[in-house]
């Protein structure tokens, strides 16, 4: 049984990462995941059809039609996430209790990335048997079985006692889901080094459920299981070894059990093809990479540290081709990539069961998708990455919003070949527009930007570097590797405040400060700002004390010299005051004739965008166009393509006031201008978000589904749109203001900013600098 961690042995990360964590989990609801009706409660009539008499109805037409559940219930939707907490992640046997914030995050993986709605269940029950009994019991509860963190080798008989015994999907995702996301990396990497998958040597280190998983898939796609070779903490698994001899060797690992004189590691990897590692950390090492074929394939999957590091095994091994479970590297083995989609597919037809075909036909989607040609929306997601198919891109990213799309149809495709859709999918093609609501509604969609700025950190710089929501997101951006931040403030105070925060951030090390009052670039910085604005007025002193006076002047003449790439700025002080010195100083972007603003809100079914919400009183139908441009372009950065809705008190043409005839001309002139783009107006809101209430007015409409863009007629509109929608629906996050128009990455916050809204708008101020240099 593993035992909480001693504080006072924490690193100082460590530490902080800890108290994070906990603040995270703890507040401000406890835990991550809450149950929500779906159906409208408001009088006695919904309650008298929700519960009784009307719940009546459903009951008998399922009792008489058990299939009926999966229209009157949310059961075809709802997975069990379940544990007896005997192996849970890193941290070995914690017990139930202690791995339910692992299954409640697991949870949330399912909801954010397929929609699913889960219930976990961590059950008091090491007797297999029992187990069986229990999880078996709750069938007409849930739609589909994940089970999570189960020790082997008692894992591999309670999930083939449930497979046979119950009828909906049951997936231990500890043994398939790396098997799957592995497998797929292995067919890729034997293509680029043109091997035969039949022909090539496999060993493995590891011989846990993981590892046993990955053989299996793997013999599946065509490796041969007498070409496979496996270490456990005994050595190669052979039949000389003397639990071999004793018939003590269980069914999982026996079926590996090789002939062979090879006893270590070191031994039997020499002249292999592919290491598979499921094992420990560094048990792989450079002296052993050197004895392998040309061009060996090297899965070295432990985590967080793997078997071996790339870096090692590149050097021992230039040749080779490697993938490991850490994001920190190229080619991560994560099962996000699979688990969500597997089920979604399965669930969506009926599945009774997951299939060695479902699991074989989503390992070739997603080794086909490392192939793909990049989409606009995963290139501008991941702007500043190379993801060209080759040794440094095996198996897609995490967050390629294309998997679902992928994987699901094929899967429940699968499944109906393998005769146990029960529910089998006629038009997969029209399966897989409905699926898009999952790439679009979620909020994850930050983070392809973190992986954007994480990819080649900018210089960003902090106009309020004393303000200690700037500390604390400065803390973040460097413990995630966003950006290599520059704080403008007075020394001695930032350090005060950092030691006051207990952070760990060291001035002069970890980020660069520039002291207003005494800094030696101080002479530059007032003679620039006197050369841009000695025509307007400006005197050398008068230069000298505006820069003194103003970080964001310091910040915009930063970026205009060539000391930072990006600037985040506006906690403190009037939007419009910080905007003037950007205008001044900054300018406008090449092509661009004003600036605007967007902000977004994350609802619990899609982020919405709306626009212009700080800058412009009441644009006309021109400048809205641009605005409207402008905008859609940056959600190209989120990975999402724009939907827009020029937002108005008219419904296509209802009425002739002149705001609703500047949005109507404002809808025509960007409908001309970018026929690419879906967009529609003039229209109320509830059908830019509503296709049944747009179809009533207009069938042939141009905008399918709901709009993600919303163009507001005027400031006003556009700012009380928004601060509405963070309070009563988004739950208070958001991002932005995001500044359009400037020709260098700038953006104005508001003096409400958040730390986490701080650390939104550097990641995307880093992907923009990326962007905008390719």
């Amino acid at each position: 049984m593993s035992s909480s961690p001693n504080k006072s042995n924490l690193s100082p990360a460590e530490a902080a990462l800890r108290e994070a964590a906990l603040d995270y989990h703890r507040a401000p609801t406890r835990g991550k995941i809450s149950v929500t009706p779906t159906k409208a409660l408001s009088n006695q009539r919904d309650l008298s059809l929700a519960y009784s008499p009307g719940v009546a109805y459903p009951c008998l037409d399922i009792e008489a039609d058990p299939s009926l559940a999966a229209d009157y219930t949310s059961r075809a939707n709802l997975v069990g996430v379940v544990t007896n907490g005997t192996a849970v992640l890193g941290l070995g046997d914690i017990g139930p209790l202690a791995a339910k914030p692992v299954m409640e995050g697991k949870g949330c993986l399912f909801k954010k990335f397929a929609g699913i709605d889960v219930f976990d269940i961590e059950l008091a029950e090491r007797d297999p048997d029992k187990l069986v009994e229990i999880i078996a019991a709750m069938e007409p509860t849930l739609g589909g079985i994940n089970l999570e963190d189960i020790k082997a080798p008692e894992c591999f008989y309670i999930e083939k006692q449930l497979r046979d015994r119950m009828n909906i999907p049951v997936f231990h995702d500890d043994q398939h889901g790396t098997a799957i996301i592995s497998a797929a990396a292995l067919l890729n990497g034997l293509e680029l080094v043109g091997k035969d998958i039949g022909q090539v040597k496999l060993v493995a280190s590891g011989a846990g459920a993981a590892a046993i998983a990955c053989l299996d898939v793997m013999v599946g796609l065509g490796v041969k299981r007498e070409h496979i070779f496996v270490v456990d903490s005994k050595g190669v698994i052979r039949k000389g070894r003397q639990d071999a001899k004793d018939g003590k060797l269980d069914e999982s690992k026996q079926r590996y059990c090789q002939t062979t004189e090879a006893a270590t590691l070191a031994e039997v990897i020499a002249g292999a093809d592919v290491f598979l590692g499921c094992s420990a950390a560094g048990v792989l090492t450079p002296e052993m990479v050197k004895t392998m074929a040309d061009q060996p394939i090297i899965l070295a999957l432990a985590n967080p540290e793997p078997e071996i590091r790339p870096e090692l095994a590149k050097a021992a091994r230039p040749d080779c081709i490697i993938a490991t479970g850490r994001s920190d590297y190229p080619n991560q083995v994560n099962n996000v990539l699979c688990f969500p989609y597997i089920f979604r597919g399965a669930l969506d037809c009926g599945a009774t069961k997951i299939t060695e075909a479902m699991k074989l036909a989503c390992v070739r989607e997603i080794a086909a998708l490392a192939k793909a040609e990049t989409s606009d929306e995963v290139a501008a997601a991941y702007a500043g990455q190379d993801l060209a198919f080759g040794p440094d891109y095996l198996i897609p990213k995490p967050f390629d919003a294309r998997l679902i799309l992928r994987i699901a149809p094929a899967v429940a495709r699968a499944a109906a070949e393998s005769g146990v859709a029960t529910r089998p999918i006629a038009d997969l093609e029209a399966y897989r527009q409905e699926l898009s609501r999952f790439v679009y509604q979620t909020g994850m969609f930050m983070r392809p930007v973190f992986a954007a700025a994480k990819a080649k950190p900018a210089r960003v710089i902090y106009a309020e570097g004393e303000d200690e929501r700037v500390l604390r997101a400065v803390q973040v951006v460097l413990d995630e590797g966003l950006a290599r931040p520059t704080l403008i403030g007075r020394p001695e105070v930032i350090a005060m405040r950092v030691q006051r925060a207990g952070l760990r951030l060291k001035l002069g090390q970890d980020v660069a400060v520039i002291d207003p009052e005494n800094d030696p670039r101080f002479r530059q910085y007032w003679e620039t700002y006197h050369q841009l604005m000695g025509r307007n007025g400006v005197t050398p002193d008068m230069a000298k004390a505006a820069v003194r006076r103003s970080n964001t002047t310091i910040g915009a003449l930063a970026i205009k010299l060539g000391d930072a790439d990006a600037m985040i700025c506006g906690m403190v002080g009037r939007f419009d005051s910080h905007l003037e010195h950007v205008s001044d100083l900054i300018g406008l972007r090449e092509g661009a004739h004003c600036f605007a603003t967007m902000n977004a809100v994350m609802l619990d079914k899609q982020t919405l965008f709306v626009t212009d919400t700080f800058v412009n009183d009441s644009p006309d139908a021109e400048q809205l166009t641009e605005i409207a441009a402008m905008a859609a372009e940056e959600l190209r950065r989120f990975g999402l393509p724009p939907k827009l809705a020029f937002v108005s008190h008219s419904m296509f043409g209802s009425s002739k006031r002149p705001s609703a005839q500047k949005m109507r001309r404002a809808h025509e002139l960007f409908a001309a201008a970018h026929p690419e783009i879906e967009c529609e107006g003039e229209m109320h809101g509830d059908a830019a978000l509503s296709e049944s209430v747009r179809a009533t007015f207009l069938p042939d409409s141009k905008l399918q589904g709901a709009a993600n863009l919303l163009v507001l007629p005027s400031l006003d509109a556009a700012n009380i749109l928004f601060n509405v929608l963070k309070i009563v629906a988004g739950q208070g996050v958001t991002i932005g203001p995001i500044l359009l128009g400037a020709a260098a990455p700038v953006h104005i916050l508001t003096p409400s900013a958040t730390v986490r809204r701080i650390v939104n708008m550097t990641a995307l101020a880093a992907a923009d600098v990326h962007a905008t240099r390719a």
